[in-house]
């Protein structure tokens, strides 16, 4: 066994390419979440690599060789596993929506804040997780926060779909639900105007021409109308800003994510849309401003 592994180890120290945007893929990861695949056990990179590796057959060993080759030939190691990890929980993961990213889990915490914020005045903080892909923003918030009720849309009817299957995964039916929609298109009703204390967005912000620029492994397989933020990267972000006082409760807030170098600017629109009262920068490790949070002028 440990021969096997130092062959296919040796392997991909020569020939796997590891993106940064994903930094808990490490050469020992991507193996440890292969070999589990391989033995039937689907686990994320996180996982697997705090794990012992299990003791595979010839016929998992096979296996194992010819997922080595699909992931050395681009195809995402979250796709090939069915898993990924986002704030400590195990989601289900595929095509059908972007491959939930370490960076967002800024974006996350400082929501799962709020949350509890929110919840020392009121018994149930009712959550909207707008563009929810995978569903991961607005599942881990109420899987680590029992007193919230998720709304989730999506654009997509893949990722809808793919939301359907995690909240089934995680047992969360009973306080997640996620509609097709437009953005709010499809909740302009009084159940939802005014009565959202969270709102949370991991929105496509990447402009358009740099979207078909990105590494292949990303434009080969993840869909990337879920990256793809118009002319200048800001169209969905500037629609979140104008809509999301209408469903905000008061002293409700908006919380979502911007790309490096975004920040500043879209603090700026917030301020200046003269609907949010105050507006808050958080930043990554080197400083970068990597979510906004705004609460509305009723609070």
């Amino acid at each position: 066994m440990e021969e096997l592994y130092q062959i296919i180890r040796l392997k991909l120290e020569e020939q796997l390419f590891l993106g940064a945007d994903k930094p808990e893929e490490t050469i020992h990861s991507t193996l440890s979440a292969l070999w589990n695949k391989a033995y039937g056990h689907s686990i994320s990179a996180e996982k697997a690599s705090k794990i012992p590796l299990p003791k595979l057959s010839e016929h998992q060993e096979n296996i194992l060789h010819d997922l080595i080759e699909q992931r050395l030939n681009n195809t995402p190691l979250a796709y090939l596993t069915g898993r990924q990890n986002f704030m400590g929980i195990e989601f289900l993961c595929d095509n059908r929506a972007l491959i939930p990213r370490k960076e967002t889990e800024i974006l996350g915490n400082a929501a799962l804040e709020l949350c509890q914020k929110i919840a020392w005045e009121k018994s149930k903080v009712n959550v909207f997780d707008v563009c929810c892909g995978s569903g991961n923003l607005g599942l881990a918030l109420a899987s680590l926060h029992p007193q919230t009720t998720v709304y989730s849309s999506d654009l997509s009817p893949e990722a809808v779909a793919l939301t359907r299957d995690n909240i089934s995964f995680l047992k969360l039916g009973e306080r997640v639900k996620v509609t097709q929609s437009d953005l709010f298109s499809n909740f302009e009703t009084d159940e939802y105007f005014g009565n959202i204390d969270l709102i949370v967005c991991n929105p496509p912000y990447i402009s358009t021409s740099k979207v078909s620029k990105m590494n292949t492994e990303i434009s080969s397989n993840e869909p990337l109308m879920a990256f793809d933020g118009g002319l200048i990267g800001l169209k969905i972000i500037q629609k979140l800003i104008q809509e999301s006082p209408r469903y905000l409760s008061p002293g409700g807030w908006l919380i979502f994510e911007v790309g490096v170098g975004q920040g500043q600017f879209v603090s700026q629109l917030c301020t200046k849309s003269s609907y949010y009262r105050q507006v808050n920068s958080i930043t990554d490790d080197s400083g970068n401003i990597r979510a906004i949070a705004a609460t509305n002028t009723l609070g």
